[in-house]
């Protein structure tokens, strides 16, 4: 039976799912509501002095039908007094012993500050300490933040003087606005930090109202950058992620962040090689009970998969990314059309012809397909019109038969199709244009052909 227990750099977890330091970890009745549904651990609001936030504070951008598709914050660290969040979290772990929760502290750049902060944390009963060194908005514009993670020397200095006082893990969380996110990685393992966890909220200003003409959100017709997450950042957050677990002089335990919602977003920040992860924007969105599909997801899986803990499968995409010069030149694929799927709405055209190799054609009702001809006399022909996605109400069919007209399902030339994946990518029939392997020639990298004096490039 597969279980969801793990250990976070000495730190037993009861599941992998912590929510991140965040609104939804602003005090101890928040965090125990969240335990009561789920959660294993929670990263308590950034501790540090009380600031005065500001009004509104959030924007989002909107994709397709999907709300929050990305949000935007100008919100600082916690607005709530030093002493009132510790006697929460003491309280917290008094009747949660089991669960986890880990302080995000933020403090002014001075070794005594950090030294107080570290023992008050550690004296209300955190099990561990999580550096903010990746807040962008606010906080940074006082030296704290990204402020400090964006300055490797500084992210050292600061990670060693929490280690001269720590007895708990320190986690230092890194931020993404940063050339690269190795070179913070790197100073937090000479500082002596024993995790890291990454990605913080990416700078952004996610739009501007036409009618005010002020970036949002709007704080009496003035705004701010603030700090971008959700699930438009993800696919960014595993990149960074990959970089920080392949490199030998950064790898340390990592909890990854960055726009995860669903079982399936947590296991490919695993399989990337994190030991947890932490969700806050899809908590903010949907509530702390989202954490119940997430277990139950995340389990079924490692159940069809055989993997009896965290561990049998943490890390196994790693070896998986290379450098492109290490991919293979002679792996060959091409798309083929399903024309009992399709529906004649010839999107793929539209995109091969426009966007992408110019390998679909409209030709299956010809007495008999011009194969013949060269691509430089198709494009003289097509470049003659401008392609246009048809509207089957309003534009001229043929006669109607069963299923989609022979004249309005596409063909591919598989001799000029380079397997680009677009037509599949932009077809909304799921499998009706699936991309399948051709290739009859030996692996190739280019680092091999170029290597050799005799093959062409």
């Amino acid at each position: 039976m597969p279980t969801l227990e793990c250990n976070f750099s000495g730190i037993k977890c009861l599941n992998p799912f912590w929510l991140a330091s965040a609104p939804p970890t602003n005090c101890g009745e928040q965090v125990m509501r969240a335990f009561d549904a789920g959660w294993g651990g929670a990263v308590w609001k950034t501790i540090g002095e009380p600031i005065t936030n500001v009004s509104s504070r959030y924007s989002s951008i909107d994709w397709a039908g999907q709300r929050m598709m990305g949000l935007n914050n100008i919100e600082l660290i916690s607005d709530r007094p030093i002493a009132t969040n510790l006697r929460e979290i003491a309280e917290v772990k008094r009747r949660y012993p089991k669960h986890v929760v880990i302080a995000s502290l933020m403090v002014e750049s001075k070794r005594e500050a950090w030294h107080e902060i570290v023992a008050r944390a550690e004296d209300a009963g955190a099990d561990g300490l999580e550096l903010n060194f990746g807040c962008p908005h606010g906080m940074s514009e006082r030296g704290m933040g990204s402020a400090v993670g964006q300055v490797p020397e500084y992210a050292e200095q600061i990670t060693y003087w929490v280690k001269e006082r720590a007895r708990t893990p320190v986690i230092v969380k890194l931020t993404p606005n940063i050339t690269d996110i190795r070179m913070a990685a790197r100073a937090a393992k000479r500082g002596g930090a024993d995790a890291l966890s990454a990605i913080n909220t990416i700078n952004s200003i996610t739009g501007i109202d036409l009618d005010t003409l002020v970036p949002n959100p709007n704080v009496d017709g003035l705004s701010s950058h603030g700090g971008y997450c959700g699930p438009a950042v993800k696919p960014i957050a595993l990149n960074m992620v990959q970089q920080i677990n392949a490199d030998p002089a950064s790898v340390l335990p990592l909890s990854g962040i960055g726009g995860i919602g669903s079982w399936r977003d947590a296991a490919e920040f695993i399989l990337l090689g994190c030991g947890n992860v932490q969700v806050c924007t899809a908590a903010m969105h949907y509530g702390y009970r989202i954490v119940e599909d997430m277990a139950d997801g995340l389990l079924e899986w490692m159940r069809q998969k055989g993997f009896e803990t965290i561990e049998d499968f943490r890390g196994l995409s790693l070896p998986n990314v290379r450098e492109w010069k290490h991919l293979n030149l002679n792996y060959k694929i091409v798309a083929r059309i399903d024309a009992a799927k399709c529906i004649g709405c010839q999107l793929c055209y539209t995109a091969c012809w426009d966007g992408a190799h110019q390998c679909i054609h409209l030709d299956r009702t010809l007495p008999t397909p011009d194969t013949t001809r060269t691509p430089a006399q198709i494009q003289a022909v097509s470049s003659t019109r401008i392609t246009t996605t048809p509207i089957p109400k309003l534009d001229d069919a043929g006669p109607q038969t069963a299923g989609t007209p022979l004249d309005r399902i596409p063909r591919v030339d598989e001799h000029e199709c380079v397997g680009c994946n677009l037509c599949s990518l932009v077809c909304p029939v799921e499998e009706c244009i699936t991309m399948e392997r051709i290739d009859n020639m030996p692996p190739q990298t280019w680092e091999e052909r170029t290597a050799s004096p005799t093959a062409t490039h």
